[in-house]
This record gives structure tokens, sequence and C-alpha cells, in this order.
């Protein structure tokens, strides 16, 4: 029997009381599963907030760090472009050119051989 040219049948409204009572029983189930997902999710986008505030303030720290030791370096190089405009620089300039690559040898060799 169709009714408005829908092709399926209507379902029967009124069920046996038995297969209601289990049709309930499984939508209970259901619904607690839903709500044991519902709450693992949730504790999932705490966790995931906590992380992210997390890496926000060690992310806010290196940025600072980094804006003090681009400072501390803008110092230094003035002081070297001063140095190296004084008369007599040059012998200072060498010395610290050669000291710097002693220190870069030095690290280079401790790091090969660690």
């Amino acid at each position: 029997m169709r009714r408005n040219n829908y092709p399926y049948q209507p379902l029967n409204q009124q069920p046996p009381p038995s297969g209601h009572d289990a049709l309930e029983a499984e939508n209970e189930r259901a619904a607690e599963e839903l709500q044991q997902k519902i709450g693992a999710l949730k504790s999932l986008t705490i966790d995931i907030g906590n992380e992210v505030r997390y890496q926000d303030k060690l992310l806010r720290g290196i940025d600072d760090d980094m804006d003090r030791t681009g400072g501390f370096l803008g110092n230094t190089m003035t002081r070297v472009v001063r140095l190296a405009k004084q008369g007599g620089g040059s012998k200072q300039m060498c010395y610290m050119f050669l000291f710097v690559l002693f220190v870069f040898v030095i690290l280079w060799l401790t790091l090969k051989f660690k």
C-alpha cells in the first residue's frame, strides 16, 4: 500500500511491547556510549588547551631571550666597530679574530669526538 507516491511502506506505529523494551535498552546503551565518548573528547580538548598554553609560554620565553640576545649582539657589534675605527685597533681585531677561531675549533673538536 503506497501513499503519496513514496516507495516505502510506513512503519507500524504500535510495536510489540517486548520489542519496545529492547529498542529502549539499545537506545540507553547507545546514549551511555555517547556520553563516554563525549567525556573522552572533553578531556582531550582540555589537555590540548593546556598543551597550547604551555607551548605559548615557552615560545614567549624564547622570543624574549632572542630579543635580549639581539640587543646584546647589537651592543657588541657597536663596540667592535668603534674599536676598529680607533687607531691601532687592527692588531686587537686580529687577536679577537684568532681567539674566536680558536674557540670554534675547540668546540668543533669537542663535539666531533664526544
